[in-house]
């Protein structure tokens, strides 16, 4: 997987940008503010028509284009995949409508418009922002939407599946709401029951297999990056688990529960004897409590909570070698080396490590893209062999 071409237009801060992206490390330097994220957060969004940074789609176009009735931000990329080369465009669009102001995408691979599902993972990325701490130490949400953005890049259905169980869910709960105020047979359940069981078996079939790939790649890379203090290990926690509870009670200091081998089908009819088993629950509360919406994930460093009990330097090393994995991890699923995306990743690791970092990313990574607002933090080996771009005001100088 190589970018080749990289056009922004009323993208974030960027009024106007295109530029021919080398195949070797990029870096990217300027003070802050100036768009070195910006940039990074663009290629991730072609990746995933999602962004990791902004809260809606509209807070993607450029505050100045934004002010007009019809507004557009245009993203723009030529990619090499598999020796072909190919051209992906996305429009995010804000208009207006009688109800008020609206956001949309348009998608255009090769000059035809597609669904977005169509497109996601056609073009892989992974991107590491500071920002994305709170995949540790935040809410669950944060690192189920993480699991999300990862396994649409390389699972085609999964995008599809997701949408379909969320789509699913909110007429379970609106049901359950119902019946909750003005009584009625739980039966009307059945309908809804069975198609959530359906499509969220499908998900998290897809969770347990990655978080046990996931893991065996991250414990290795972290063994490395902690030079043997840390032992790694990724503990999904299933609101419905499909193996039977172990005997006693299980502590975070216990080695977390392999569920890959699990079928999709052993865990639909699972998931759905438990749905219903719910259902007086569930309308009580007026809302689905068993489901993967409703999952958690959390990473242990040395049988320790890193999200609660972490201190900042353990969780940015756990989250820097999360990316390590999930990079190794898209290549060996989907037979392509994403780009890999690195904001201000070496500012708060000491000398050492740095080194051991820029020589893993020479030696195993076809194209990489850092920034950085010194690049005295770079070796000169890295250095000697890396591009330089220089942003400022949104441009490239």
């Amino acid at each position: 997987m190589q970018l080749k071409r990289l056009s922004l237009t009323h993208f974030r801060n960027f009024a106007r940008l295109d530029v021919e992206v080398p195949q070797q490390a990029v870096l990217i330097v300027g003070r802050n503010a100036q768009g070195k994220t910006s940039l990074l957060e663009a290629i991730y969004f072609l990746a995933t028509l999602n962004s990791f940074h902004a809260e809606t789609d509209r807070q993607l176009i450029n505050f100045i284009e934004a002010r007009n009735p019809l507004a557009v931000a245009r993203l723009q990329a030529t990619y090499e995949r598999n020796g072909r080369e190919h051209q992906l465009e996305i429009r995010v669009i804000k208009d207006q409508t009688r109800n008020g102001e609206r956001s949309r995408k348009e998608v255009l691979l090769d000059g035809a418009k597609k669904k977005a599902s169509e497109v996601v993972g056609q073009f892989q990325a992974v991107l590491f922002l500071p920002q994305m701490l709170q995949i540790i130490d935040g809410t669950p949400r944060h690192r189920r939407r993480y699991l999300d953005l990862a396994l649409a890049q390389v699972q085609t259905q999964y995008s599809e599946n997701l949408s379909e169980f969320e789509s699913v869910l909110t007429q379970r709960n609106a049901l359950l709401r119902q019946l909750g105020e003005n009584g009625g047979d739980l039966s009307q359940l059945d309908f809804w029951d069975q198609r959530l069981a359906a499509r969220g078996a499908q998900v998290l079939a897809a969770r347990f297999r990655a978080i046990q790939e996931l893991e065996q790649a991250a414990a290795r890379l972290h063994h490395g990056l902690t030079r043997g203090a840390e032992v790694l290990r990724l503990s999904y926690q299933p609101s419905y688990d499909p193996l039977p509870a172990p005997a006693g009670q299980r502590t975070l200091l216990d080695a977390p529960t392999d569920r890959s081998g699990v079928s999709a089908e052993k865990i639909e009819t699972g998931y759905l004897a438990a749905l219903q088993k719910a259902r007086r629950e569930d309308m009580a509360r007026g809302t689905t409590s068993l489901g993967p919406h409703r999952d958690e994930l959390r990473f242990l460093g040395n049988g320790v909570d890193l999200g609660s009990y972490g201190s900042r330097g353990q969780v940015r090393t756990a989250l820097l070698t999360l990316k390590l994995a999930e990079l190794e991890w898209m290549h060996a699923r989907s037979g392509q080396r994403p780009v890999l995306l690195l904001d201000e990743v070496l500012a708060e690791l000491d000398e050492s490590r740095r080194a051991d970092l820029l020589e893993r990313l020479r030696a195993n990574s076809d194209q990489v893209l850092l920034t950085t607002t010194d690049f005295n933090l770079f070796t000169p080996e890295f250095l000697d062999t890396a591009a330089r771009w220089e942003i400022e005001g949104g441009q490239l100088a």
